[in-house]
């Protein structure tokens, strides 16, 4: 996946997720894929728009364009989250967690178990 700035939208989001469940798609069964009812010619726009902010690919099959992602969703989360800690934590890993524990969005045990987690996985790729 490019490194982009730009975050998805709702329904590029729920585009991308059918692609990730039934790709390669065309433009009809990512259509027939979403919860809402929505013209062909919109998932094509929303198509060309993931291409463009290369969350998404095309390949040609006869006169049938067939979409993909090109990312995994944990690899377009990660890109999500960097995104949030640029705009609003200033690039600082640390105050983004320290507002998920004030915010109670994480607590304090959670926290402590993920940072032993990533020392034993930065003490591992020490020693590799």
């Amino acid at each position: 996946m490019k490194r982009t700035t730009k975050p998805l939208s709702s329904l590029e989001h729920a585009v991308l997720t059918v692609l990730w469940d039934r790709a390669p798609a065309t433009a009809e069964q990512v259509r027939l894929g979403l919860d809402r009812p929505l013209k062909e010619s919109t998932i094509r726009t929303i198509l060309k728009r993931l291409e463009d902010k290369g969350y998404a690919r095309h390949s040609v099959d006869g006169r049938t364009n067939l979409y993909a992602a090109t990312s995994a969703p944990s690899n377009v989360a990660v890109s999500a989250v960097r995104q949030i800690i640029d705009r609003f934590c200033g690039g600082s890993v640390e105050q983004l967690l320290l507002g998920m524990v004030d915010e109670r969005v994480i607590d304090k045990a959670e926290l402590k178990k993920l940072a032993e987690r990533v020392a034993r996985h930065a003490k591992k790729k020490e020693t590799h």
